[in-house]
């Protein structure tokens, strides 16, 4: 099943205890971003402790009620220009609004996680696989129909092998 609109938001709204992403991509070209990606080319910076908006708000509402949301990124240094207009306009905010955050650079090691597709899980029981084209270009969501325990094995992977954001970021000039 794919999933798209109301269906794919609830996800984020019903989960019981935790949303979790792995991210593999060093970009994901998001036609809603073009603008802030723009201002970000330009020399625009935000705040993070300023950043309000429907996201971090139901961040702060999700860590309120004891529900987690988090995630780990795959990256190799350079980092791209779209993994630093990330870091600071996204993962800075949602940081602060309670998202956990790990980065799991594979520069000059073995990749624990090589050939793992994107995802999102929600409570360890649904798996959402995320299909991009290799520019970053979202194709589609789909429901896995099957078994989640690889899942889980790459997040404790993920998880152990990863730093936190802000540990990665310090020092670094984004």
């Amino acid at each position: 099943m794919f999933l798209d609109g109301e269906a794919w938001r609830a996800r984020f709204l019903d989960f019981e205890r935790e949303a979790w992403r792995l991210e593999t991509l060093p970009q994901y070209l998001m036609p809603q971003e073009a603008q802030e990606l723009q201002a970000f080319r330009s020399g625009a910076r935000v705040d993070p402790a300023r950043v309000s908006n429907q996201y971090t708000d139901r961040l702060r509402r999700q860590v309120g009620e004891g529900r987690a949301q988090g995630r780990v990124h795959i990256v190799t240094r350079p980092l791209s220009e779209y993994l630093r207009f990330e870091f600071s306009r996204y993962y800075a905010p949602h940081a602060l609004a309670g998202e956990e955050i790990r980065i799991l650079d594979v520069t000059g090691r073995r990749n624990p996680l090589e050939g793992v597709q994107d995802f999102w899980m929600f409570d360890h029981s649904e798996v959402v696989l995320m299909h991009y084209h290799p520019d970053g270009r979202q194709i589609s969501r789909e429901v896995h129909e099957g078994d989640v325990a690889p899942f889980i094995e790459y997040q404790r992977i993920a998880m152990e092998e990863s730093v936190p954001f802000e540990e990665y970021v310090k020092g670094l000039d984004l």
